[in-house]
């Protein structure tokens, strides 16, 4: 468990900057003249919320001081840690639990799903023209929407930067495992066949993609995935338990020039 993703988890609404630096029971966030962005603020907020709640509970010096660019000492983060063990519980799922969590995501854990795909890619490199790029690439997903195959496979010849260009953009079958994350999203969220009518972005650029055909694959059994099952459940049970425990710290606190849902009393999970 890092501070970063602690932070993260908590449940906030959007920090906004007072002339005054903002601070947690008088201590400062950020410098004097300096503006954080929200979400900065946001995680500077929660981490030195937990970083006092390690010192009252006596698991971390008074001596330790945080500075104010956020950033938290190797024994605050220690401090942190033995804390969240401490006071965050998290409810053991049962049987019914998990298999209502494993029937309600069955996509999840499903394997073997598959596209046949081809692609024309206009690569984002060091000095494009971005606009034109994207200008130029929109125009091509709309000819290729409009007209025959024949038309994407001169287009991916002609215009595309991946290798597969010398195939007509073909990328064969491919799973998620072959893509990149954000395009294995983007591909494997829906059920779309044809040429998608959005370019796709990724880290190698925008794409004018088409979905030849899907295949679907099977659901794990439940008894092969129950561990993971019960892992996804008990992060959910600790996220929960985390953001609610901030949310208490919150009500108990002075909070200055950054807004956090608080919490008067322990709420329940």
């Amino acid at each position: 468990m890092t501070i970063a993703s602690a932070s993260a988890s908590a449940s906030a609404s959007a920090a906004s900057v007072s002339p005054q630096p903002a601070s947690v029971n008088g201590v400062a966030l950020h410098l004097p003249g300096e503006v954080p962005d929200a979400e900065t603020l946001r995680q500077r907020a929660c981490s030195e919320l937990l970083r006092q709640a390690a010192q009252d509970a006596g698991l971390l010096g008074v001596e330790d001081h945080a500075g104010p660019d956020g950033v938290l000492s190797a024994d605050a983060s220690d401090a942190i840690e033995r804390l969240l063990e401490r006071e965050l519980t998290r409810a053991e799922p049962d049987e019914a639990a998990c298999r209502r969590h494993y029937a309600a995501n069955e996509a999840t854990y499903r394997r073997g799903d598959r596209v046949l795909l081809r692609h024309i890619l206009f690569a984002v490199t060091p000095g494009v023209d971005v606009r034109r790029l994207r200008e130029r690439a929109e125009q091509v997903l709309l000819e290729v929407r409009c007209s025959d195959d024949d038309l994407f496979t001169r287009r991916a010849a002609e215009l595309s930067n991946c290798p597969s260009a010398q195939e007509g953009g073909s990328l064969g079958w491919v799973t998620t495992s072959d893509l990149a994350p954000e395009l294995a999203r983007e591909l494997f969220s829906g059920q779309e066949v044809g040429v998608l009518p959005r370019l796709v972005h990724s880290r190698f650029g925008l794409h004018v993609v088409e979905v030849l055909r899907r295949e679907v694959g099977t659901v794990a059994p439940f008894e092969s995935v129950r561990a993971a099952v019960r892992q996804s459940l008990l992060q959910q049970s600790w996220a929960t338990a985390l953001r609610q425990y901030l949310q208490l710290l919150a009500g108990q606190a002075e909070v200055v020039g950054v807004s956090l849902e608080a919490a008067d009393t322990p709420l329940l999970q």
